[in-house]
């Protein structure tokens, strides 16, 4: 079975190689093929499944959901990209300008310019229609939007195909560099017009937050393709009531700060305690050995010295810090931190967010015991299987261990220790809200800026990045829950398989991370020894109060 994930692993991956348009139909068809052709070939284990060992049934059903859940995004990509097939007619000819050039066809420059001259009327006729807004007044937002980034990536393959052609042959520079000027001049001003006009993103508005919306049958496919047996408004009904523990817990802790239940007002103590200009670098490494020593004086995880002795700490750029304003991590740490080039009020955002109780929970979820041992573990352990990358089993191992730290009595937390530790789990909590609604259609974007500022106490700079993170497409729509559902998935499986005896809680921790990623679903499976079948749906109920 390894063999068979790595094979397939390595095809899909020369398919989006050799066609790397993602609105082209020839690599939908092509995907669709090759995906439709491994799933039926993959029948055949079907017959001797039982004979298999329990690593060969769980590659088999990691290799099967894979592929279908691959098949339902082509078709609702293919959906999506219908919608706003309407503001780019001219993508087919430019598809196949592209392609003919991956396929080595011959080059007829005299045709390839008048192709593109037809691209040029056809921009025309669409910036036309644009400018009118009554005949484009039903062209949803986010629609728009799909087809200006589609637009954007045209132009960017448009331009690999000429710089093949540019130089090598005589005729193609005589007959194309005028046409393909003007044609990449018009995709640049119509993705903008497309932006000003139907989006309302302004060319000087670089920091706008649209989204794409995928609704609830993108949602349902995606929890399906992460084996979570719950429907959308199920998985925020999760959120909230993991929400309203979290304002209890706070309460709790703003009380043993003398400031009765006024979290809010104990939040804002806890943002101004910040290091000094220059000095976030030292504080992270002590609370990076800090954590270190934890989980090891007391058993809790294997930690390879290489992992321990072998990383790197970078800090984050201004820019990088509109999408990302706190703590990255996994190979190196990158710090969030004020440089000289930010006004006032964003370095006093920026030292409040990322205060030393916040970096406290950061430094552990990103580092040892959370990504960085991970990363370590999963490109030594079964690799092979880092194709089955789910933010509930990534995210969710390192949101796992600020629960199990909480729950750690020999782990000292001081109350502002425990508002920093809440104030995280609390944003998880947000995170599910508002990017489940958002995709349902039920909240816009500055709304989603909205309910972290004003529920969960976020720096506005902040909540702007973090819905920004969210929201721009750089993550899957159900990346954000993963952190909360996937460590509550994980909390629960520890209680059966520790709290049953069949593994200690250091061997526990030890074998996710050996087994590297998958759903959680089937790690349970694999760890509780679960009899399986090939056609195994999905059916633990990992949260019995939400039904």
């Amino acid at each position: 079975m390894r063999g068979l994930i790595e094979r397939i692993t390595e095809d899909l991956r020369d398919i989006e190689v050799f066609l790397p348009i993602k609105i082209s139909t020839r690599r939908g068809e092509r995907m669709r093929e090759f995906l439709t052709v491994e799933l039926k070939s993959l029948k055949q284990y079907e017959r001797y499944f039982q004979r298999l060992n329990q690593e060969s049934q769980v590659d088999y059903l990691l290799i099967k959901n894979y592929m279908e859940g691959e098949l339902r995004q082509l078709d609702l990509d293919s959906k999506q990209d219908e919608k706003a097939s309407s503001l780019i007619p001219f993508a087919t000819i430019l598809v196949d300008l592209c392609e003919a050039r991956a396929l080595v066809l011959p080059m007829n420059s005299q045709d390839a310019a008048q192709k593109l001259f037809e691209v040029q009327v056809e921009i025309a006729k669409i910036i036309g229609k644009v400018e009118n807004e009554y005949t484009m007044q039903r062209i949803e937002k986010t629609v728009a939007f799909r087809a200006s980034r589609t637009i954007d990536a045209l132009r960017d393959h448009l331009k690999e195909w000429y710089l093949f052609y540019k130089g090598y042959d005589p005729s193609f520079d005589w007959w194309v560099s005028n046409p393909y000027s003007i044609v990449e001049r018009s995709l640049k001003s119509i993705s903008a017009i497309i932006r000003d006009r139907l989006v309302g993103i302004k060319a000087k508005d670089d920091g706008a937050i649209v989204g794409q919306p995928i609704g609830r049958e993108g949602l349902l496919a995606d929890l399906q393709a992460e084996m979570i047996p719950y429907t959308p408004e199920e998985i925020i009904l999760i959120g909230e009531k993991e929400f309203d523990w979290c304002i209890v817990e706070l309460k709790k802790a703003s009380s043993c700060m003398g400031l009765n239940s006024d979290w809010r007002q104990a939040l804002e103590k806890v943002k101004n305690d910040y290091v000094e200009a220059g000095k976030q670098t030292q504080l992270v490494k002590e609370l990076f050995h800090e954590a270190v020593a934890f989980v090891e004086k007391y058993d809790l995880v294997t930690v390879p010295c290489v992992a321990k002795n072998a990383w790197k700490m970078f800090m984050m750029s201004p820019e990088r810090q509109r999408i990302n304003p706190f703590f990255l991590g996994g190979d190196s740490i990158i710090v969030s931190y004020p440089t000289d080039t930010m006004d006032h009020e964003a370095k006093m955002m920026s030292m409040r967010g990322n205060n030393i109780h916040f970096a406290r929970a950061t430094v552990f979820h990103e580092m040892i015991p959370g990504h960085h041992l991970q990363m370590h573990v999963n490109a030594r352990s079964k690799p092979y299987r880092r194709i089955f990358d789910s933010p509930f089993s990534v995210e969710g191992w390192a949101l796992y261990w600020e629960f199990l730290l909480w729950d750690d009595e020999r782990f000292e937390k001081s109350p502002e220790n425990r508002i920093g530790m809440l104030f995280w789990r609390l944003h998880r909590c947000a995170r599910i809200i508002f990017s489940i609604k958002f995709h349902l259609g039920q909240m816009a974007p500055q709304e989603c800026i909205d309910l972290l500022v004003n529920a969960v106490g976020h720096e506005r700079a902040t909540a702007e990045g973090e819905v920004r993170r969210s929201l721009s497409g750089e993550y899957s729509p159900l990346y954000q829950i993963g952190y909360m559902v996937g460590a509550i998935q994980i909390h629960a499986m520890r209680k059966e398989v520790v709290g049953q005896g069949i593994m200690s809680e250091k061997v526990f921790h030890d074998t996710f991370l050996n087994e590297n990623r998958m759903p959680n679903e089937i790690m349970r499976a694999l760890m509780l020894g679960k009899e399986l079948n090939p056609n195994y749906k999905p059916n633990w109920r990992f949260y019995p109060d939400v039904k």
